[in-house]
């Protein structure tokens, strides 16, 4: 089990377990949790790519956290965004072959390396005007990023004990906000003096390569599956080398399975609706406010994932049920408040076209509130479709194709969003259909988070079967 399998077409039903199997320490085997090195356990697993979640998808984050791109007008970034998710639904799409071929630690590697080429087009742009690097930067890092997110994705729900994969789940977005916090911070510290509209300042941008560009020695660090060690002295174990033809059928088996197509409406939510708040923030505010809103933005979102992380994992209730569906109504509740202001706020604005400046607390305060609870309950839909995700199976493997499949519609919804939003699109009609599509995908959610539940009670009994060993 230390090595890597390498599984061939005869033992393909044991190489793909629905659930992964977890090997039970001996006597003799360095298994102990005491006797695990920190490199190798779970936790210092999130924390790399954590870190890489910070150095490039957080750091793009922070940029378009500053409204597209912190540019002077929405549409060319909005297009390049729509182009870039384009590529980037084929590659998540195809992150399980990667994975499968190279591993996971150098597939996160290589996912962090079109990052910096994105950030280095924005700042051409800035600088000099020209727009041929930003296409070829949202192209390559739409290649890249599709294989980073559907690995990272994988880690965070894959790895973690099945008791700390809220709390590790909040932990990796909030790496990931750190990047949005930085940025933010950085870009308010050189923009704080501009309040009118316009773009940031083109030495913005430099902070953000560099940073990019430590992400794939990062990477480095993560251990494969195999060799990563749970704090109860057991190991995952991930099958290589299986057929192409096999993992199509897998992957095929999953995309047709019921928690998939349950949870398709609300990936597919979430990820039109990312292109709204970043077109919104660059329309109606300030430089400085933009910068402001990027900053604040990110620290009420880590909050906000901490929150829902530990409403699923924290025995506040005795009931994993209760405990599911109380945040499941908590954010249903949040979200349905927060999308009916954001249009009732939009219906006024689409006529009075104001330009918001924290100068003027009077009309600043209602735009600017809207759009951090857009961002607050962005950050606990974020967390719950990852819990509901990571609570499907124990198994990597399984995992990357589960992360593949919905991060893969996911970008399909974002690249249909920036793109409507590239044309240009009224921020009303955005808005309106942002708001149709979270009630249409709530019904659908409520029952997905019930056949998690159910994935609880089947995990207890095979528990308590097995003497309290995990087995598939």
């Amino acid at each position: 089990m230390s090595g890597e399998p390498v599984v061939g077409k005869d033992e393909l039903d044991k190489a793909i377990p629905t659930s992964i199997t977890i090997a039970n320490a001996d006597e003799s085997s360095p298994s102990r949790t005491n006797d695990v090195a920190f490199f190798r356990s779970t936790l210092f697993q999130i924390l790399v790519v954590g870190i890489c979640a910070f150095s490039a998808p957080g750091i793009w984050s922070a940029m378009n956290g500053l409204g597209v791109g912190g540019s002077q007008t929405p549409n060319l970034v909005n297009a390049a965004n729509a182009l870039l998710y384009a590529f980037m639904t084929v590659t998540c799409f195809a992150g399980p072959w990667l994975t499968n071929a190279i591993g996971f630690r150098w597939t996160l590697s290589l996912g962090t390396l079109g990052y910096p080429l994105y950030a280095a087009g924005l700042y051409v742009n800035n600088r000099f005007g020209g727009t041929w690097l930003v296409y070829m930067g949202a192209v390559t890092c739409g290649i890249s990023a599709g294989f980073f997110w559907s690995v990272e994705g994988a880690i965070a729900t894959g790895y973690p004990e099945q008791h700390k994969r809220g709390r590790y789940i909040a932990t990796w977005f909030t790496f990931r906000n750190f990047g949005n916090i930085i940025g933010g911070a950085i870009s308010l510290g050189l923009n704080h003096n501009v309040n009118q509209r316009g773009k940031v300042g083109y030495q913005t941008y430099l902070g953000f390569i560099a940073i990019q560009c430590l992400g794939c020695l990062f990477a480095l660090l993560l251990s494969n599956p195999e060799k990563v060690q749970r704090d109860d002295g057991t190991r995952i174990e991930a099958p290589r080398g299986i057929p192409w033809r096999t993992e199509l059928r897998e992957m095929w088996r999953l995309a047709r399975s019921k928690s998939i197509l349950l949870l398709i409406p609300l990936f597919w939510y979430f990820g039109w609706c990312q292109a709204y708040p970043g077109t919104y923030l660059a329309t109606y505010f300030t430089v400085r406010s933009r910068a402001l809103g990027s900053f604040l933005s990110a620290v009420l979102g880590t909050f906000s994932t901490w929150l829902g992380g530990i409403l699923v994992d924290l025995h506040w209730a005795k009931s994993r049920r209760t405990r599911a569906i109380s945040t499941y109504v908590l954010i249903t509740i949040l979200n349905s408040a927060t999308w009916i202001w954001a249009v009732i706020i939009q219906n006024e604005y689409r006529f009075s076209l104001p330009v918001l400046d924290w100068g003027n607390q009077a009309e600043f305060g209602r735009g600017f509130g809207v759009y951090m609870f857009e961002r607050v309950s962005y950050a606990m839909v974020e967390n719950y479709i990852y819990w509901c995700i990571s609570n499907l199976s124990d198994s990597p493997g399984d995992q990357i194709r589960y992360s593949s499949l919905l991060r893969g519609i996911e970008t399909a919804g974002v690249a249909i969003g920036f793109g409507v939003q590239a044309v240009p699109t009224t921020l009303i009609a955005t808005a309106s259909i942002n708001l149709g599509l979270w009630f249409f995908a709530l019904l659908f959610s409520y029952y997905a988070t019930l056949r998690v539940v159910r994935k609880f009670k089947q995990l207890d009994k095979g528990h308590d079967e097995n003497g309290g060993i995990l087995a598939a």
